[in-house]
């Protein structure tokens, strides 16, 4: 079924009938560009004649790529001169065609890095399956595919479109566009404009000291965190849900006592919530409709010994914001301690990993489908009978395939390069090359980075929990709209201060870190903070920023005063603020503080104010008009976090090209892609020129449309992303499990209690003898005389009388 695009009175209104209608009642806000500048392109009206031979005018070229029945005209119905462009498609299966600027120094325009540019032209088309694409100029790297900012509505009769772009990358000296048609149906345009915003944004005025406005600022709030929090969701309503289940404490688990917390960051109150089962080490995201899919957790802990390890719930819950109750689902098939859990296109779930009941690894994929309320039976879900470790990163790319970052908390040593695509219809998993040291990357963090039309993902950091070496520095990038995507170096992680128990030391070599929490930031900026420099020890005073725009670190920053290593998490608040919560080192302890970091861009004067929005549900492919105080350089949706143990794979930043109408209003174009932004709530936030955010407005997102959409559905500019991968590997054959050691979590259980996570392996730099063992177990405030469960594996009992040390 084609996804319907629905406006509503008071925006752009789309008429879907081809009957004759008036440009007025297409286009509310028709008016000239507000730039004023010169028009930067050659033959914008296609009325000069191309060179002899051609059938094309001069400086426009046929473009396009797909499975598709096409042609291109010239035709002298014009909405100015003699001559407009029709595109027209017969047949569709994938792709799209579009008349498009000359890539050439002589036909596309020159541009300026950092500035913004309004792009209009005039148009009638039959079908809602257009878009405004641009081509940018790389001086070093060429042409490439750059951005859609818009869906032009049908219109019968000649209608503007008007859009702003983002501002121009580095290293980019021309752009070409042109509108794309990749539905059946008819495109006729002309009269195109390509002009410079030549405004200049008011310079910022510091409102802190020099260094806050430089580095930001963190604060230890008074109130603390009632719970041993180890997930953290941002609610539609800006509440935090906080979750511990029993804590990863064993005798809250075997006392039944499982906890839950909302956060109001507004009032600094918590409330206790009731919580029905053991949530410790669950998945869980956000659904369409704002509630909060919980699925499985701890069904129990490992024995004394070691012998049996975690093993996982089948239980799935709802949490509602409204309410703040839990309603239980139907179980999962199968047990899943440490799932992983993703937000697909239509609104379904689709999650895979962890431990199942008997603590094996599970190897069965599970969906939830969101039409249904319900996990669905495994004989209706595509199995590769695949184990992908525990909490495995899976990214939904924009096509609807999912991207395994190689991002884990335990999955060392799975087969493979470290990375993957994933095709759930063809139920293919293809390697994808480049991850460097796949096997130390277990507690590393992965983001798609802003903005999500970019695909580009980000993967910071990591270690290996069983080898236990220090954490790396590893930064690696990969552009999913190759053809044949592969993770690149980035720069190396910034260093900091290390606390290994004898006091900070400034960090050395290739010291890195793992428990990484990455952020994304309404400037368009991601924030890097806390970790540790092994596993569950060693905390890193670190923070930076990844520019997305230059691939760069921002070093330096002000540093959470907390410890934040093991069970911790940093997520973003609808005021533009970072919050952070827990700490859970190897020797059991809990930090209960809870940090709230002020990033430098709300140090740089007055924030733009989002003064009214128009309509708060939106539907895909829509026009949505906003009104904000003065005037801003761009807008954006990010998705509200659901971060555990370094992982929320569906966190986004999703671009909203503006059409700006005067000084205070603005347009907003939605994409019509449901896999770049799946439905659900999100914050609205809109930026100035200087970085600066308002505080975000709540909109949701979706709608029947959204859920309703197939694969048959047109979707705008896939440009055959990821297409030419190597071949797919073979699946295993059916199989209940994969084997996992019971030390897969790195503890060695023959020492004290199960919360007290003893190393399997010591750091390396400590010497394999029991004096230095016991030194650093002293120096990192674990309990003074351990119970040894067994046998002695460590030689941490000397005298043999059955304690350690």
């Amino acid at each position: 079924m084609r996804l319907k695009i629905r406006r509503r009175a008071g925006r752009r209104t789309a008429l879907l009938a081809v009957g004759a209608m008036t440009a007025s009642l297409l286009m509310t806000a028709s008016q000239q560009a507000t730039a004023g500048a010169p028009n930067l392109l050659s033959n914008p009206g296609f009325e000069t004649a191309g060179a002899p031979g051609s059938d094309m005018p001069s400086c426009w070229s046929k473009s396009g790529w797909g499975d598709n029945d096409f042609s291109f005209a010239t035709v002298a119905d014009a909405h100015t001169g003699t001559k407009a462009m029709k595109v027209q498609l017969t047949r569709r299966v994938s792709g799209d065609r579009k008349a498009l600027v000359t890539e050439n120094a002589t036909c596309a325009p020159t541009v300026v890095p950092g500035k913004q540019y309004d792009l209009s032209a005039w148009y009638k088309s039959d079908t809602p399956d257009v878009s405004v694409t641009v081509f940018r100029h790389d001086t070093t790297a060429g042409w490439q595919y750059w951005t859609d900012l818009q869906n032009p509505p049908v219109s019968a009769a000649w209608a503007r479109t008007e859009v702003r772009t983002p501002a121009v990358p580095p290293n980019t000296d021309k752009i070409a566009w042109g509108l794309s048609v990749y539905g059946v149906g008819t495109l006729t345009t002309d009269d195109y404009v390509l002009e410079e915003v030549g405004a200049v944004p008011p310079q910022p005025t510091c409102t802190g000291t020099a260094e806050e406005c430089a580095k930001g600022k963190w604060e230890v709030m008074a109130t603390k965190n009632p719970v041993r929090s180890m997930h953290a969701v941002v609610l539609k309503n800006g509440k935090v849900l906080l979750i511990a289940g029993s804590g990863n404490d064993i005798a809250q688990f075997n006392a039944g006592t499982f906890t839950s917390a909302v956060y109001d960051p507004v009032n600094g109150t918590v409330k206790t919530i009731p919580t029905p089962v053991d949530m410790f080490c669950s998945g869980h995201v956000q659904l369409s409709d704002g509630r909060v899919l919980v699925m499985s957790g701890n069904k129990g802990y490992p024995s004394a010994d070691g012998t049996i390890g975690y093993q996982g719930l089948k239980d799935s819950y709802t949490f509602d914001p409204t309410t703040e109750t839990y309603t239980k689902t139907n179980d999962m098939n199968g047990g899943h301690w440490y799932p992983s859990a993703t937000i697909l296109g239509n609104g379904d779930v689709i999650s895979f990993g962890g431990l199942k009941e008997d603590s094996t690894g599970n190897v069965t994929a599970e969906k939830f489908s969101a039409a249904q309320n319900k996990w669905l039976p495994m004989n209706e879900v595509n199995q590769t009978w695949s184990y992908w470790g525990l909490y495995p990163s899976m990214i939904l790319m924009q096509d609807g395939r999912l991207f395994y970052s190689g991002s884990h908390t335990f999955g060392n040593g799975t087969p493979g390069t470290g990375a993957s695509v994933y095709d759930y219809d063809a139920n293919t998993i293809t390697d994808v090359p480049g991850l460097r040291n796949k096997d130390e990357r277990d507690e590393s963090a992965s983001v798609l980075l802003p903005p999500a039309q970019d695909q580009r993902v980000l993967t910071i950091g990591g270690g290996n929990n069983e080898r236990n070496p220090a954490a790396n520095r590893l930064t690696d990038i990969i552009d999913l709209k190759q053809p044949s995507p592969a993770y690149t170096a980035g720069p190396d992680i910034p260093q900091g201060l290390v606390d290994q128990g004898q006091g900070k030391r400034p960090q050395t070599g290739a010291e890195g870190k793992m428990f990484v929490s990455a952020v994304l930031l309404p400037d368009g900026k991601v924030l890097e903070t806390g970790g540790g420099l092994h596993d569950r020890a060693d905390p890193v005073y670190e923070a930076s920023f990844f520019d997305p725009t230059t691939n760069t670190y921002q070093s330096g920053l002000a540093t959470d005063p907390i410890p934040r290593t093991y069970h911790s998490g940093s997520f973003l608040l609808p005021d533009g603020r970072v919050m952070s919560v827990g700490d859970n080192p190897g020797n059991g302890t809990y930090n209960h503080n809870v940090s709230i970091y002020t990033p430098p861009y709300l140090f740089k004067g007055a924030r733009p104010q989002i003064t009214s929005v128009i309509d708060k549900e939106w539907v895909y492919g829509d026009t949505q008009r906003i009104t904000v105080n003065r005037a801003v350089a761009k807008a954006e949706l990010i998705r509200p976090a659901a971060v555990t143990h370094s992982s929320d794979p569906n966190q986004r930043f999703v671009d909203l090209p503006m059409t700006v109408v005067n000084g205070t209003t603005i347009d907003l174009n939605v994409t019509s892609n449901p896999n770049l932004a799946p439905p659900g709530w999100y914050m609205l936030f809109a930026v100035d020129a200087n970085g600066v955010p308002s505080i975000a407005q709540w909109v949701h997102l979706g709608g029947p449309s959204a859920l309703a959409a197939t694969a048959e559905q047109p979707t705008a500019h896939e440009h055959t992303f990821a297409s030419e991968l190597a071949p797919a590997k073979e699946n295993p054959g059916k199989r209940d499990s994969a084997p996992v050691p019971p030390s897969v979590a790195g503890c060695d259980r023959h020492y004290g209690t199960v919360n007290v996570c003893v190393p399997t392996r010591f750091p390396a730099e400590v010497k394999q003898t029991t004096k230095a063992r016991c030194e650093w177990l002293a120096s990192h405030q674990y309990p003074k005389r351990m119970k040894v469960n067994g046998s002695d594996p460590l030689r941490l009992d000397p005298d043999r009388d059955g304690y350690t040390c």
